[in-house]
């Protein structure tokens, strides 16, 4: 490894397959959904060893340390030598809800919804997020 070596935060994201676009990465530092030190930052951020990082990407709040600051896209497979994943499981686990979630359904050849329709469906998803 390389000492003291840094990279943007924007490039850095990207490179470890945390956005799938560095534009898309800058959108989000913008954005303030990127944290580093209890700050949100800029894309032009410089970054390096053992800083962590905190994502958000509601519903989950992703956190990452840095173990080499790289600028080119890696594997998937070599991620884990440039970042360490410290998302807590609880985290990982609201993920695993939102993807689980049951979407409505509607029988084929049913057509768009009525006004009636859509207010007993706005009902039951209403219902079902309270509890």
């Amino acid at each position: 490894m390389t000492g003291n070596k840094t990279t943007r935060i924007d490039k850095y994201l990207w490179s470890i397959r945390v956005y799938k676009t560095r534009n898309l990465a800058s959108e989000e530092c913008r954005k303030g959904r990127v944290i580093i030190n209890d700050a949100q930052v800029k894309p032009s951020r410089l970054i390096s060893e053992n800083e962590i990082i905190l994502v958000k990407k509601p519903p989950v709040t992703f956190k990452y340390r840095v173990i080499e600051a790289i600028e080119n896209r890696v594997s998937a497979k070599l991620v884990s030598q440039y970042a360490e994943d410290l998302t807590s499981d609880e985290e990982k686990a609201k993920l695993d809800m939102k993807q689980t979630a049951v979407s409505g359904f509607r029988d084929r050849g049913t057509g768009r919804p009525t006004k009636k329709d859509r207010r007993l469906i706005d009902r039951l998803t209403d219902d079902s997020s309270d509890s």
